[in-house]
């Protein structure tokens, strides 16, 4: 029977009656808003996973995949300070993905400036088809640079000494991994490993794979088909597919083929291919035989009259999404991301 959760904030665990000493992984969509603008108070793009278990609350260890703005705000409403977090992942470096990141630093620094450092993992230093360079380290190092050239970061070092005097940035600690086509580990904690694989969108950006004794999650950010357009029998990335197989839930960026160019939206073509479709997407997570696909980054948001500048013939519905996803062949668990969406999983 086909399935779909629209989750608000929505807690399912993937056991019967577990002990509290049981270990859990979970998933919380911390901002779903699709591209740079601003649909009803949305925080911007990312994902809290976190392990542990049951007793404190799947709470041992806490990874950041990217960090939109209000990221600090939303992890907040669920009580996890950015003191605790281990670890942020950034899949590329579109300001949608990586903003709230600046906040984030800032707020170490003022009250973690004793550390430990926060890792921040991403892909190494990449240049663009049109010349540029992304680079991840630039961003991390340059992080606080208008609160230091502003006399921002001098007042408070004023009113506080003992913090770093090179501000956020000093507690940052960039881990990069080069392109790769295959997943590769790029950091591990305890029983938890993390890969990663080149995808295209932009230069630079990597999905990820986290797997822990109580699942294995897959967050794919803005992936799509190595191919810019069609003719192409799908929009999904096949290097994303290879490195979900078998993976308990797939978190994805998505679009609704309602954006395409044969609708009356005027949705720029070369932006619409470079997304994963959530028809497509259902496809992709079937053949990986996935439990569970979270669509996230949601273009357009549900209920929205509008995507930007964009209008649509009609607002869209979490059984929109579902229904797309399950036209490509899905028959798990789709849910339809919101902000703080949560999805639990527990070893049996």
């Amino acid at each position: 029977m086909n399935k779909f959760i629209c989750a608000a904030s929505m807690a399912m665990a993937v056991a019967a009656s577990p002990a509290l000493s049981a270990n859990c992984v979970e998933v919380t969509i911390t901002g779903v808003q699709g591209g740079p603008p601003v649909f009803n108070g949305q925080a911007g793009s990312g994902t809290l996973v976190t392990y542990g278990t049951e007793e404190n609350n799947c709470r041992d260890v806490l990874m950041q995949f990217d960090a939109g703005r209000g990221t600090t705000q939303q992890l907040s409403k669920i009580g996890v300070p950015v003191g605790r977090l281990s670890g942020v992942f950034l899949t590329h470096l579109h300001s949608d993905h990586v903003e709230g990141l600046i906040d984030m630093a800032q707020l170490r620094w003022h009250f973690n400036s004793a550390g430990p450092k926060l890792p921040v993992v991403c892909a190494e230093d990449t240049k663009s088809a049109a010349g540029h360079t992304m680079s991840c380290t630039n961003y991390a190092a340059h992080i606080g640079d208008a609160f230091i050239n502003s006399g921002e970061m001098a007042q408070r070092l004023a009113e506080n000494p003992k913090r770093l005097a090179g501000g956020p940035a000093d507690l940052l600690e960039v881990v990069n991994f080069a392109g790769t086509d295959t997943p590769v580990e790029v950091w591990s904690m305890g029983d938890i490993t993390v890969s990663a694989v080149f995808s295209r969108h932009v230069a630079g950006h990597a999905s990820y794979r986290v797997d822990t004794p109580a699942g294995s999650v897959v967050i794919g950010g803005d992936a799509g088909n190595d191919l810019p357009a069609p003719p192409r029998e799908t929009s999904t990335s096949a290097r994303v597919e290879a490195l979900a197989m078998g993976a308990d839930v797939i978190v994805h960026s998505t679009i609704h083929p309602v954006m395409g160019p044969d609708g009356e939206t005027g949705f720029p073509p070369p932006i619409y291919f470079r997304q994963s479709t959530a028809t497509d997407l259902g496809a992709m997570a079937k053949r990986t035989g996935s439990e569970h696909l979270m669509l996230t980054h949601l273009i357009p948001p549900v209920g929205a009259p509008r995507q930007g500048p964009y209008p649509l013939p009609a607002p869209l519905t979490p059984a929109d999404y579902a229904d797309a996803a399950m036209e490509g062949g899905f028959t798990g668990n789709v849910i339809v991301g919101a902000d703080l969406a949560t999805l639990r999983l527990v070893a049996e």
